[in-house]
């Protein structure tokens, strides 16, 4: 159609009348709009206070067993972050007991070589003597004697009068008011 339109807009030939055919035009008019619909200014004025009619489907009913399904379903979703969220925390506490774990072991192995340099019987044996003590003579070495039987006393202790109750029971009370504000 283009091809047809620049035809008609640019003739080089002349067939035979050098004068514009009438109806040009509305050839030309026609060659622009071609392939458009045909335009009515009435109808597109009511056409535009058209309401579009939507169509509507029949509402269908829900079973009860897909809503358990879905609410089961979502149920477990929760339940299942839930445990990633509990598995996360208990691994961020084994790193955090590993860590306290390492710290505490090289203490451990510090304090035992502290230790056993404490308990050295040389280191004590050069303290003893820098304090000036010196080893039991034979004269001052006792010896107990418990061949015998074993023996155990119980004496009776009388019950204290109500004056004796009373009085404890005051002291004790002061002190625990005094210990209170302190």
């Amino acid at each position: 159609m283009a091809a047809s339109a620049k035809e008609l807009r640019y003739r080089r030939s002349v067939d035979g009348s050098l004068a514009k055919e009438l109806d040009w035009a509305v050839r030309e008019r026609e060659l622009r709009h071609a392939g458009e619909a045909p335009r009515h200014p009435a109808r597109e004025a009511e056409r535009v206070h058209e309401i579009p009619k939507v169509q509507l489907r029949e509402r269908q009913h829900v079973s009860v067993f897909s809503m358990l399904g879905a609410a089961a379903v979502t149920g477990m979703a929760v339940l299942l972050l839930l445990c990633y969220v509990q598995l996360t925390m208990l691994s961020a506490d084994t790193v955090e007991l590993k860590s306290q774990l390492e710290e505490l072991e090289t203490e451990h192995v510090a304090l035992t070589a502290e230790y056993e340099r404490m308990f050295d019987l040389a280191t004590v044996r050069a303290a003893a003597e820098a304090a000036g003590m010196t080893k039991p003579s034979a004269s001052q070495v006792c010896y107990l004697d418990i061949s015998g039987g074993n023996s155990v006393e119980i004496y009776q202790v009388e019950d204290p009068g109500l004056l004796d109750r009373i009085k404890a029971l005051f002291n004790h009370g002061v002190y625990a008011v005094v210990e209170y504000f302190n």
